[in-house]
């Protein structure tokens, strides 16, 4: 199965501020087409962090994503720092500024400085369609750079999806147990050795006042997903 990592860009993240929606939509999005995201970054809004995160990454897995640090604000640095990653230079695109302009009743007085900035692109790098806000994200090698606003980034994530090369679509089923994991650590361990070829994850929780637990299981091949499920079924 392809892989595939996201680094989430920005202060307001690490500082708790502003909560991170978009990991469960990429998340979502990659396993349906068949692609595992192996693992998921947290970076402040500093150059030497981004380009460091992203060289790492870019060669340890088949496709990165980056969300945050696109817009139009000082503060916004991702655009400059992937450029710097990957060794090429950075500017406003002129296909990248008239998808702008679209936004704008009076594009010559209403495409400021600041705004022009969403426009400019490494070079090199393939658009990504952002039916949102017309800012266009933008592909650079296997690295795919991405709004952080939730909804724009959805709409982001559709454009990517069929780009892709994935593999068999990751299947998955869930049954709520009301136990704690204690007791079912044990029929649980059995379970999972019956079934090597299936992921088998437990996820206890509190709901009023008493402990229960969400068994959740993932495998690309439905047969042995149903099989597995049958005997965690039992457990209830």
């Amino acid at each position: 199965m392809p892989t595939a990592a996201m680094i989430v860009i920005g202060d307001e993240i690490l500082s708790g501020r502003t909560q991170d929606v978009n990991v469960q939509v990429l998340a979502k999005a990659l396993g349906a087409r068949g692609i595992a995201l192996s693992e998921v970054r947290m970076i402040p809004d500093d150059v030497d962090t981004i380009v460091g995160t992203v060289n790492a990454l870019r060669g340890q897995v088949d496709n990165v994503f980056t969300s945050g640090g696109i817009g139009p604000t000082h503060d916004d640095i991702t655009a400059d720092c992937i450029a710097q990653a990957f060794g090429v230079g950075i500017s406003v695109r002129d296909d990248a500024r008239a998808i702008l302009a679209t936004n704008y009743v009076n594009p010559e007085r209403d495409l400021n400085e600041a705004r022009l900035r969403m426009a400019r692109i490494p070079d090199g790098a393939t658009l990504i369609d952002n039916p949102v806000s017309k800012a266009p994200g933008f592909t650079l090698g296997n690295v795919h750079v991405m709004a952080g606003v939730p909804k724009v980034f959805a709409c982001m994530v559709e454009s990517v999806m069929p780009t892709l090369t994935g593999g068999v679509p990751m299947l998955s089923d869930d049954v709520l147990i009301e136990k704690g994991e204690g007791a079912l650590a044990g029929p649980l361990a059995k379970i999972a050795c019956r079934h090597p070829d299936v992921s088998i994850g437990s996820y206890p929780r509190v709901v009023n006042g008493g402990f229960v637990v969400n068994i959740v299981a993932r495998c690309t091949d439905a047969a042995l997903l149903e099989a597995a499920m049958v005997e965690l079924r039992q457990l209830a």
